[in-house]
């Protein structure tokens, strides 16, 4: 059986993300994610999660203006010492709330001169993270973005992904295998994910192309799902897509494939 795990900076939007855990917790899920979890403490969310019975398997370095249509953080050559501090700041996190896996995004960068110097200060800064959670047990993973999306995303393929694994090699470096961003660049899971499970350190999914729940695209959740369980991977699946209502209302993909979700 599947292990799913729900995105909380995408789902449960209709509630402030402190709330969001026990609303997590009465559909069914045991155990969530959060992009970027700083607006709320470390310890806040550690009791919040102790009541809930829930475990936090993934969480993000800071991304600084990533989101809001800027360079991000962990590429950009200027901005290193603030990347430094981020680290810092999720390893205090990590030491309390204990996660199985770190996302890194790598970025973009809007001067394609400046590329090479952008990817070798990502590498740079993936093996400086690596160094960070791995005597801590903790996998460090980044994962590619869609260039319809974002247009200057550095990393944008799985091949991408797979030449920065092989250049780093470090037995903790995984990739994070985002299903929607990976569709919408042609790609397919279905090939991909049996292929290259024991590279893989999470996997997160949406629908293709509107980034809503399962049922509102084109991809076939009863195959993927079923690849991926019979694959050799044994971590978790991410829900992270944008309800099209209410999150409630776009679980019918849970319930029917965790009979005993609720």
């Amino acid at each position: 059986m599947l292990q799913f795990s729900a995105n909380l900076s995408l789902l449960f939007t209709e509630l402030p993300l402190i709330e969001r855990f026990r609303a997590a917790k009465e559909q069914g899920f045991n155990a969530v994610e959060i992009q970027f979890p700083y607006e709320l403490s470390a310890e806040a969310i550690r009791t919040e999660l102790e009541i809930q019975q829930l475990k936090l398997v993934l969480f993000n370095v800071d991304a600084d203006d990533l989101l809001q249509g800027g360079e991000g953080l962990a590429a950009v050559p200027e901005k290193q010492a603030q990347f430094n501090q981020a680290l810092n700041k999720t390893l205090q996190y990590a030491k309390i709330l204990q996660p199985e896996a770190i996302n890194i995004l790598a970025g973009c960068c809007f001067d394609t001169a400046r590329l090479i110097d952008y990817q070798q200060t990502f590498t740079t800064n993936l093996r400086a993270a690596l160094q960070v959670f791995s005597p801590m047990g903790i996998k460090t993973v980044f994962e590619a973005i869609n260039i319809h999306d974002m247009p200057h995303f550095i990393i944008s393929s799985s091949q991408q992904m797979l030449s920065t694994l092989a250049e780093i090699n470090h037995p903790d470096l995984y990739m994070q295998y985002d299903i929607y961003h990976a569709v919408k660049m042609g790609e397919n899971p279905v090939h991909f994910i049996p292929e290259q499970a024991h590279k893989i350190g999470h996997i997160q999914f949406a629908d293709c192309p509107n980034r809503h729940e399962p049922g509102t695209g084109a991809i076939d959740f009863s195959d993927l799902f079923s690849t991926i369980q019979h694959a050799n991977y044994s971590g978790w699946v991410g829900a992270e897509y944008k309800p099209l209502y209410s999150t409630e209302s776009s679980l019918d993909w849970l319930i029917k494939h965790t009979p005993t979700s609720k």
